[in-house]
């Protein structure tokens, strides 16, 4: 797409993002109008600066569902954070708003090499957590075959990634970790045993040399995987030059 015509794509989708919060949420009318904007006010991709920031804190403020922009009525589904640091933040999803998830996570997969032809395990949490669900979905999408493993029973993972042949594994950096400590326990080496060649590894910081730590010991390239659950969870991977 030309840089002009992504550019007045941009701003038509920007219009109509600030035209339907203002009518259609009373927590951004308000926002809006303590900061003197109106819809009127925000015609070009510079405008958003006169946007006013939205913060983790307003979440928890307006819990559960103070920020809906939508009729509850469209809503297929919630997910929320663990609320370790106080209440969860819950965030709820469209029909649409899961379509645009799958549509980024398949090309975040697609992005690092993987296709039709992969059998990725999903080793993240299923349930409230985003983490399973997002890349199962955008696993599907690239018609990847997917083995939803979930959390735990780590030799019994290991069993599966042997015997179906996982190519790509999705899962903690820790848990990668964990996993090659217990094969080798097993006298199975990752590495030499496995068709195992990606790791899409995530929710949790990590270093450069946890990442060597982990190439080194599986012999996969491992790829960082980031999003936040406010913005639906995962949803972008590092590229190929990892930098």
């Amino acid at each position: 797409m030309p840089r002009e015509e992504l550019y007045e794509l941009q701003e038509r989708r920007l219009r109509a993002l600030v035209y339907n919060l203002y009518h259609y949420s009373p927590f951004y009318r308000k926002r809006f109008k303590e900061h003197g904007i109106t819809p009127d006010d925000i015609k070009k991709r510079e405008d958003i600066a006169k946007l006013p920031f939205t913060r983790k804190s307003d979440l928890r403020d307006t819990y559960p569902l103070g920020m809906l922009s939508v009729p509850k009525s469209m809503v297929i589904r919630f997910h929320a954070s663990s609320g370790t640091s106080g209440k969860p933040t819950v965030v709820a999803y469209t029909e649409n708003d899961v379509k645009n998830w799958t549509e980024s996570l398949a090309r975040a997969l697609t992005s690092i090499g993987l296709g039709k032809d992969d059998i990725i395990q999903v080793s993240y949490g299923y349930g409230l957590f985003t983490g399973g669900l997002g890349l199962h979905y955008g696993a599907e999408k690239i018609g990847a075959s997917v083995l939803p493993a979930g959390t735990g029973s780590t030799e019994r993972q290991i069993e599966l990634m042997m015997d179906l042949g996982s190519t790509a594994i999705a899962c903690t950096p820790s848990y990668m970790l964990h996993i090659a400590e217990v094969a080798e326990k097993m006298g199975i080496s990752i590495r030499d045993e496995t068709q195992l060649r990606i790791g899409i590894l995530g929710a949790e910081p990590w270093s450069e040399r946890m990442r060597r730590r982990i190439e080194d010991s599986t012999g996969i390239d491992a790829y960082d995987i980031y999003g936040t659950s406010e913005l639906s969870g995962p949803l972008f991977t590092e590229c190929t030059e990892k930098n």
